[in-house]
C-alpha cells in the first residue's frame, strides 16, 4: 500500500470508531511512508489533531473525536511499556517495530494537557544508511576543510546548530569515515540514534548522574583515540573536552549557536580562556537544512523576475566568494544565471519540495582569526574576517545551491529568517 491508500484507510477507521489497534498501526505506517520524523497527537477542546513533521515542517493529517483518544493513548502506552493509569505527569518510553522492511525505534513522550494527554513520537530508522559527506551537500572547500580536520590526530571539531539542522547526521558521517580497526572510538549520545559497529556508544542518563562531564572523565581512562560528545552544555564539559584535545585526542561535539563565529563567543562566555580556542579547535561548522525543489514542478525564473533586494544580496554574496570555489561549483551557471521557483504538482503532494539538502559554513582558525580571538573581538568582526579569508558563509552556500537548481531563493531566505540568520 502507498501513503494515500494507508491514509484513506486510517480516515475510514477513525470515522467508524473501529479497531483501535489498527488505527494506531496505520498512524505509524502512514508516517513511515511519507518519511515523517515525528508524529504528534494533540487533544484540543473539540477534537484531536494528528500531525506529522515532514521535511522540518508540521503538516495536519486528520482530526478525530475526543473520546477515541483515551483508547489511542492507552494502546501507544502499552506498546511503549508505560503506565496506563498514570496521566498526571509526563512519561517517556520506546516502541520497536519493523515496518516496510525498516527496523524502527519510536521515542514516545506523553505530556498532560488541559484536555487530555498529548503524545509525540520521534521516528528513528535504525536500518538507515549513514550518508557520506558528498551526499549531505558538503562540497569543495567545505569538504576539504572537514576531511583535513578529522584526519588530524587531535583537536576539537564543533558543529553549531539550531534545532532541526541535521547535526546528528553530520557527526555520524564523520564517525563512519574515522571508524577503523586501529582506533578506539567512544561516544556519549542523547539518545543513541544510529548503532554503528566497532564504535563504543553510550547514552546519557542525567537522573543517575551520568552526565556529559562525568562520562568524559571516565572515557579518558578508557584509552580512546576519538571521542564524540553529543553536546557541550556547560563549562565543565567544554573544559574537559579542551583538555582531552590537548592531550592527543580528537573530539567531536555540538553546541547551540546560530553561526560558526558565534560559537567562539559562546565558548568564551563559558569562561574559557581565549588562547585555548586556537590551540584546541580545528574547525567550527555551522549548518542548516533547506528543502530540495521537486524535480517535476519547478519553474524557471530569470534575474529580471527577482526582487531588487534579493538580487542585491545574491550579487554581494557571489562577489565575496573565491574564484576557485565558483569555478568548481557554479562557473557554467554564472554565464547565463537563472533560478527556479516552486509551483505545484501531485507528485510532491502540492508542497513544491521533496527531501532536504544541507547548507554549511566551515570556520578555519586562520592566523587573522586567531589574532581576533586573542583580542576578544566580537563574533560579527570574526565572521567578516573569516569571509575575507575565503570562508564560504551559509548565505554563499545557499545561493550556490540555488544557482545549481537544488533549492529556491524563497526557501533560502525563509530559512535564514526562521533560524536566526
Amino acid at each position: 500500500m502507498d501513503y494515500k491508500e494507508v491514509l484513506n484507510e486510517l480516515k475510514n477507521l477513525v470515522y467508524k470508531w473501529d479497531d483501535i489497534q489498527k488505527i494506531c498501526d496505520y498512524t505509524i505506517l502512514a508516517a513511515v511512508l511519507i518519511w515523517a520524523s515525528d508524529i504528534h497527537l494533540e487533544p484540543l477542546s473539540k477534537y484531536v489533531r494528528l500531525r506529522y513533521r515532514v521535511d522540518w515542517e508540521l503538516r495536519e493529517i486528520l482530526e478525530y473525536q475526543n473520546f477515541l483518544h483515551q483508547w489511542v493513548i492507552a494502546r501507544f502506552k502499552i506498546l511503549a511499556d508505560l503506565k496506563i493509569d498514570e496521566s498526571r505527569k509526563p512519561q517517556d518510553g520506546r516502541i520497536s517495530k519493523t515496518i516496510e522492511k525498516k527496523s524502527l525505534d519510536l521515542r514516545v513522550s506523553t505530556l498532560p494537557t488541559v484536555h487530555w494527554e498529548k503524545i509525540v513520537m520521534r521516528i528513528v530508522d535504525k536500518s538507515k544508511k549513514i550518508p557520506e559527506f558528498k551526499d549531505l551537500g558538503i562540497e569543495w572547500q567545505n569538504g576539504d576543510l572537514i576531511r583535513k580536520a578529522i584526519n588530524l590526530p587531535n583537536g576539537i571539531i564543533l558543529t553549531s546548530w539550531p534545532t532541526w539542522s541535521g547535526k546528528s547526521t553530520t557527526l555520524y558521517s564523520g564517525l563512519v569515515m574515522l571508524n577503523k580497526e586501529d582506533v578506539n572510538i567512544m561516544t556519549l549520545e542523547d539518545p543513541v540514534e544510529n548503532q554503528v559497529d566497532w564504535i563504543n556508544q553510550s547514552q546519557v542518563k542525567p537522573d543517575i548522574g551520568y552526565t556529559f562531564a562525568y562520562w568524559l572523565r571516565t572515557a579518558l581512562r578508557q584509552d580512546p583515540d576519538i571521542i564524540m560528545v553529543w553536546e557541550m552544555r556547560d563549562k565543565e564539559t567544554v573544559d574537559i573536552a579542551i583538555e582531552a584535545s590537548l592531550t592527543w585526542h580528537l573530539v567531536l561535539s555540538t553546541i547551540h549557536t546560530n553561526s560558526a563565529a558565534e560559537t567562539i563567543t559562546r565558548v568564551v562566555n563559558m569562561w574559557v580562556k581565549p588562547f585555548l580556542i586556537p590551540a584546541s579547535f580545528n574547525i567550527i561548522i555551522a549548518q542548516r537544512l533547506v528543502k530540495r525543489l521537486c524535480p517535476y514542478c519547478k519553474q524557471k525564473i530569470s534575474l529580471s523576475q527577482i526582487g531588487s533586494e534579493t538580487l542585491k544580496n545574491v550579487k554581494r554574496a557571489i562577489s565575496a566568494t573565491s574564484k576557485e570555489e565558483l569555478k568548481n561549483r557554479v562557473w557554467d551557471k554564472l554565464k547565463n544565471p537563472f533560478f527556479y521557483k516552486p509551483v505545484w504538482c501531485d507528485k510532491c503532494d502540492n508542497i513544491w519540495y521533496k527531501w532536504r539538502v544541507g547548507i554549511y559554513e566551515v570556520l578555519e582558525i586562520t592566523p587573522w582569526v586567531k589574532k581576533m580571538i586573542l583580542n576578544w573581538d566580537s563574533a560579527f568582526s570574526i565572521n567578516i574576517q573569516a569571509i575575507k579569508d575565503w570562508m564560504i558563509s551559509l548565505e554563499q552556500d545557499w545561493i550556490m545551491k540555488a544557482l545549481n537548481w537544488e533549492t529556491s531563493l524563497e526557501e533560502v531566505y525563509r530559512v535564514s529568517k526562521t533560524q536566526g540568520e
